[in-house]
């Protein structure tokens, strides 16, 4: 084999390198001997380099024989060619191929003369006549040739460069010593940042600008997914007889729409590996004009509940996104039973009813199963019965005839229970299965992108199967990395024992990354899809520190969160020399860097109040704020303070200050200004940590003792006296702000008449020790 390959042309280490790929050899060796018998035993390279191309990016093996007999017969000669014969095979996945259409494709037997190449750059020179002479050697020839190749497609490429090289020689002369000097490079225009690019958008029949998403930019060029109708072009899609008829079908019914679907359990509530899902599916179909529905997988009422619906569109629509439509996986129960008795006449019966228990063809290699080749009528009886609930959960199933990719063999298509569904009630006792109704449901919505995450590649084949076992129109399932983050868990089971234990509130707990909880903090919904397009659409799954994540909360909420001041620890400050007989009203900047987004008013009178941290009895160095003999100027008051009196309590605790103010614009400049507040509201603030100790608390390698037993004993602090200024009284759940020089803070939904909550967010720098 290794003298075969080396024979047409490879090199001895490109022969080995394909020996090492058992598919491509086997490919090259039929071409390579096909040709032979054709030709001879001698191969030149040329011919060598078009069956190797042919055999490396020939789809669909079984039209390697009809290309390496036009390679043979001279019929295709050049690369251009066999690219041209690639693209029609794999564009005409029925047999039989239409050979003069073909041909034509390829251009067989168009022959070029040297008279059409010279008529063709000669035409297009004189199109470019005026820049040739203006800018002589520095003109782009690739234009000039690009435009000739245009006009003659199958033409040879050195011959039409070796002609427009002396055309351009007879027009120009030959090249002189300013033609030889380097061209100055123009200075490029700096384009605005990605995430920064206005875009028009056309929603509901209004037209409006908005921010484009990195993500959604990604989606256009470096996802390369097939276009609608044209799902036989993926590597791995089952073509049959049918599969024509039903994608035209299809484009009849989408109108070539992009179509895909973000598919829940209603069984919990979504995390922030769902939000990836809910970008990439609902952000991939806005992006190229198409729609995204909201289907509800409501297979299991056992688990399923009203509360999980209402929770999984709300958090879609706080992400942003609008479903096309709202559908339930039980919307279509009579059409899947309905193929489901199908499945089972099909042929020599494509499913079969099963009695093996659950724990029986659990795991990789179960025993096959002894009704495997049951008749097809006794299967349809015993479906019946099941369907009658003759049969108790566990006893029947509806399995299908396919092994899939993991080495799974025959996966369940419906199984018992004696549950009644929230939407259908006791009509139903038997109820489908994840493998059998998700392809089904795609189907019939005419969905053109089945986008999941890579665990269900292993469910790719039955897809496929189960689509085409029916002859119903086959969507395209994609797969891509799911997102994970350390120092968390988001399984439903492990956080309904966070909230048992007490570990944590609810599923809406701060200290959990379920979109209700990072909602609850004050997380805006912007950054959750920044984070997102950060992490890109990769097929590897990508854990991320949750640092990341908080960067882009930061980056939003410095643009979106006005600015306010807190106090978490009072120290009382009486001005003994207030400049005014009556409290002074001070004019705050929403967004200091930007005070064209207004002001808010705070009351500013003799007591004060400042953090307890800003004050020291003794300076250290490299300390700048309050302390005997060092004033710091308080923030947008306009004024500096001194310290004149210490009191202390009977444990000589400080317990308030006595200072005297002077004007800013007259005081010598401090060394720093401090926040404060006066006549404030008292307020209780809570303040979040990470609610794990390690990175991986399901890591049994790493928490041997398992996740509740690496529980961070600080995750929550909580302030119930803290004093807050008086321009947030209005505030309502979820408003946030920035607590000037303390973090990003929300109001959380527990405030009440007189005593407002506030979650920090996060604070506004990340703290370097937690890296």
């Amino acid at each position: 084999a290794l003298g075969l390959f080396t024979g047409i042309g490879l090199s001895e280490a490109k022969a080995r390198e394909t020996l090492r790929n058992g598919v491509l050899s086997a490919l090259l060796r039929r071409a390579v001997l096909q040709a032979r018998s054709a030709l001879g035993p001698t191969l030149d390279k040329a011919t060598g380099t078009l069956l190797y191309n042919a055999a490396a990016r020939l789809r669909d093996p079984k039209h390697l024989g009809f290309l390496v007999d036009y390679i043979a017969r001279r019929e295709i000669l050049t690369d251009l060619q066999l690219s041209a014969a690639l693209e029609y095979v794999r564009s005409h996945p029925l047999e039989p191929l239409d050979v003069a259409d073909f041909e034509r494709a390829c251009g067989v037997g168009v022959c070029v003369t040297p008279e059409q190449i010279e008529e063709a750059v000669e035409a297009v020179i004189g199109e470019h006549r005026a820049e040739l002479l203006a800018e002589r050697y520095r003109f782009n020839m690739g234009l000039l040739m690009g435009e000739a190749r245009s006009r003659l497609r199958w033409a040879d490429g050195k011959t039409i460069k070796n002609e427009v090289d002396l055309q351009v020689l007879h027009l120009l002369g030959p090249k002189t010593e300013a033609d030889l000097e380097k061209k100055p490079k123009a200075a490029k225009a700096r384009p605005a940042p990605a995430e920064k690019q206005k875009v028009v958008v056309v929603e509901n029949g209004e037209v409006g600008t908005e921010t484009r998403s990195l993500l959604e930019q990604l989606r256009g060029e470096a996802l390369k997914f097939h276009k609608p109708g044209e799902n036989y072009k993926t590597e791995g899609y089952v073509v049959t007889p049918n599969t024509m008829v039903l994608l035209k079908h299809h484009l009849t019914i989408t109108g070539g729409q992009v179509r895909t679907r973000f598919p829940p359990e209603p069984n919990g509530i979504l995390h922030i590996g769902h939000a990836k899902a809910i970008n990439f599916n609902f952000g991939y179909a806005k992006a190229n004009g198409g729609v995204c529905f909201l289907r509800y997988d409501d297979t299991n009422p056992e688990k399923e509940e009203e509360k999980y619906f209402t929770a999984i569109r709300e958090m879609v629509e706080w992400l942003g996104y609008q479903p096309y439509a709202v559908t339930h996986a039980s919307d279509y129960f009579d059409q899947l039973y309905t193929w489901a008795l199908e499945l089972i006449r099909r042929r020599v019966g494509q499913a079969y009813v099963c009695h093996q228990k659950v724990e029986e063809i659990k795991g990789h290699n179960p025993p096959p199963s002894p009704w495997r080749d049951r008749p097809v009528e006794e299967s349809l009886l015993l479906f019946e019965d099941m369907r009658k609930g003759k049969f108790g959960e566990g006893e029947a199933t509806l399995r299908m005839k396919l092994v899939m990719e993991d080495g799974k063999m025959d996966p369940v298509a419906y199984r018992v229970k004696f549950t009644p569904h929230h939407r259908t009630g006791d009509k139903w006792c038997i109820y489908p299965t994840y493998d059998y109704t998700h392809c089904l449901c795609d189907s019939i919505e005419h969905i053109t992108h089945s986008l999941c995450t890579k665990e269900f590649q292993a469910r790719r084949s039955s897809y496929f199967w189960l689509c085409n076992a029916l002859d119903v129109y086959c969507p395209v399932q994609w797969e891509y990395g799911r997102l994970n983050l350390l120092y968390t868990v988001v399984s439903k089971r492990k956080i309904i024992r966070l909230v048992e234990t007490g570990a944590v509130r609810d599923w809406d707990d701060p200290r959990l990354f379920t979109l209700t909880a990072l909602r609850r903090r004050g997380f805006p919904p912007e950054a959750i899809n920044n984070f997102c397009a950060r992490v890109g659409v990769t097929v590897a799954q990508a854990t991320m520190e949750p640092h990341l994540l908080e960067a882009c909360v930061r980056e939003v909420l410095n643009e979106q969160a006005p600015r306010a001041m807190a106090v978490l620890e009072p120290l009382k400050v009486t001005i003994t020399n207030f400049p005014a007989p009556k409290a002074l009203e001070v004019l705050v900047p929403n967004f200091p860097a930007d005070e064209s987004q207004g002001f808010h008013k705070v009351p500013f009178q003799p007591t004060v109040y400042i953090e307890e941290t800003d004050f020291r009895e003794e300076v250290d160095k490299g300390y700048k704020r309050l302390a005997p003999g060092q004033p710091v100027g308080l923030r947008h008051a306009g004024y500096v303070i001194a310290v004149q009196n210490i009191i202390k309590d009977a444990s000589g605790r400080v317990i308030e200050l006595e200072v005297t103010c002077t004007k800013s614009d007259v005081a010598e400049k401090p060394k720093a200004f401090i926040h404060w507040v006066s006549e404030p509201l008292v307020c209780e603030v809570r303040l979040y940590e990470r609610l794990f100790l390690h990175k991986n608390p399901e890591d049994p390698s790493e928490v041997p003792g398992g996740f509740l037993s690496d529980l961070n004993p600080d995750s929550l602090r909580v302030v119930r006296s803290a004093l807050v200024d008086s321009s947030v009284l209005s505030a309502r759940p979820f408003d946030k702000f920035q607590f000037e020089r303390l973090g990003y803070f929300s109001v959380d939904p527990d405030s009440e008449e007189g005593k407002m909550v506030f979650n920090r967010t996060v604070t506004l720098k990340e703290d370097p020790g937690k890296a």
